[in-house]
């Protein structure tokens, strides 16, 4: 096989591709992965995980100043903005070093450049104006998505910012707004508030979080404004300008529109997929507002070429492009490979109070035609989570009434991240309530809630 010529090329390194790339070489596939900026993409350098390390140095100030609550007496507590986006940064950094000895570690060659379809099987590079050409028997497209924008609404990179801009602030603002109440929006709301910074949040569908149950974006909300964060749904920014360092904001909240003003915006309305430039004309690739449409197993129209994460259908969350990235090779190598099923993708928000989802809303499963039964269980009964001193939270659970089949999974509270994964892999074992029911749960644990949550659907809470 010549140099450049390779089984499978991986057109983007966020945590589809380098994913693919692995994976592929691996099975014994000669492989290439196409890097234009950084290894470990959007996700790693400038999303989830530099995201968290802030929101970890939020959470650690907010526990700091409410010290007395735990018997501990601390003074002067200050936060250092340059300090905690110097830590984000780092963390980030450390992680794409990691995935760059990864790819070395599984012989996988790594190619500067931007790439683009440019003919059958064949993929021009491009670097500083220099092109080369790279052959391929299998091309994966991973170019991941960014920040969308709307007229009226672009960013300047200091004042009015997208994701990137929010990470790496100079300054802390004294009264921010933020546009859009997604995870990303919300988190930065949280981040910010917990630092001091006076917060606005507009949303213009009727609800915050509005992909999470009805139920648990209600106890988010409530949670919010009673920690000083102003909400307005069915509101939408219809302009903003700029002028010595302020925003002035049209918001039209139910048709009134006022003038508002900001010395920060943070834009969190949805993200455009990266499929320009890549060479799509002229090939049978279908597109759907700009999304590359693909089949059970990632494949697009054009023989030979496949499609991952953000830049697909979505949701569009990275755990869905790693996974995505791993069943795509398998298929591509020839192995036995199951359909992804969007339907079970965990889903989680790590604002404060943290959410975690998986499944079936309690409205989606009914508007599906299932008869449901509804379990909840509050953090406020749970005896770890009254030790730790969150005892604001909630456990919701969905099951089909007649099958006993394990519908949907809702929580928010302290540490619901981390357990969603429970009810995700009962959801791929097809677990019914019995099997939960009859499961041991650790005692003193916040997981207790999820057995509690479900005993509580059939009529059978201990604690509650």
């Amino acid at each position: 096989m010549a140099e450049n010529s390779f089984d499978v090329v991986v057109v983007g390194a966020g945590p589809g591709g380098y994913v693919a790339a692995i994976r592929s070489a691996q099975l014994g596939m000669k492989t290439a992965v196409v890097e234009r900026e950084h290894l470990g993409g959007i996700c790693l350098n400038w999303g989830c995980i530099p995201t968290k390390a802030l929101l970890r140095s939020a959470d650690v100030f907010r526990t700091m100043k409410h010290a007395s609550a735990y018997g501990l007496k601390v003074s002067g507590a200050e936060a250092d903005l340059a300090a905690i986006v110097k830590r984000s940064r780092g963390v980030a950094s450390q992680l794409s070093a990691g995935v760059k000895h990864l790819l070395k570690k599984n012989k996988v060659t790594v190619i500067d450049g931007e790439g683009k379809l440019a003919g059958k099987g064949m993929l021009a590079v491009t670097k500083d104006g220099v092109t080369q050409t790279v052959s391929a028997k299998n091309i994966i497209l991973a170019t991941g998505a960014r920040a969308r924008t709307f007229p009226g609404l672009e960013p300047d990179g200091k004042v009015v910012v997208t994701y990137k801009g929010a990470l790496t602030p100079e300054t802390m603002p004294k009264k921010l707004l933020v546009v859009g109440s997604g995870a990303i929006g919300i988190e930065f709301a949280s981040f910010y508030h917990a630092l001091g910074a006076q917060v606005t949040v507009v949303e213009v569908m009727d609800r915050i979080v509005p992909a999470e149950d009805e139920e648990i974006s209600g106890f988010l909300e409530k949670s919010l404004k009673k920690d000083g964060l102003t909400i307005l749904t069915k509101t939408s920014v219809k302009g903003i300008k700029v002028a010595g360092g302020i925003a002035t904001c049209a918001i039209d909240q139910n048709g009134t529109v006022s003038d508002q003003q900001f010395d920060r915006v943070i834009l969190a309305v949805g993200i455009q997929p990266n499929t320009e430039n890549l060479g799509l004309e002229g090939t049978a690739i279908k597109t759907d507002r700009g999304f590359i449409q693909i089949d059970d197993y990632c494949a697009t129209g054009e023989p030979g070429v496949y499609a991952i994460g953000d830049i697909t259908p979505g949701p569009w969350l990275a755990h869905k492009a790693s996974h995505e990235a791993i069943l795509c090779v398998e298929k591509i190598a020839g192995q036995h490979v199951h359909p992804l099923d969007r339907s079970r993708i965990p889903g989680c928000t790590y604002c404060h109070p943290q959410i975690a989802s998986v499944g079936l809303t309690e409205k989606k499963a009914k508007d599906a035609g299932y008869q449901v039964k509804v379990g909840r269980f509050p953090f406020m009964g749970n005896g770890k989570a009254i030790a730790l001193g969150e005892p604001e939270g909630l456990v919701k659970t969905i099951y089909d009434a007649k099958t006993g089949e394990l519908l949907g999974a809702h929580m928010i509270g302290a540490e619901v991240t981390e357990m969603i994964q429970g009810f995700s892999i009962a959801m791929t074992l097809e677990t019914t309530e019995a099997e939960i029911m009859h499961t041991v749960f650790p005692h003193p644990t916040l997981s207790e809630m999820m057995h509690e949550s479900t005993l509580d659907a059939f009529g059978r809470a201990i604690h509650f």
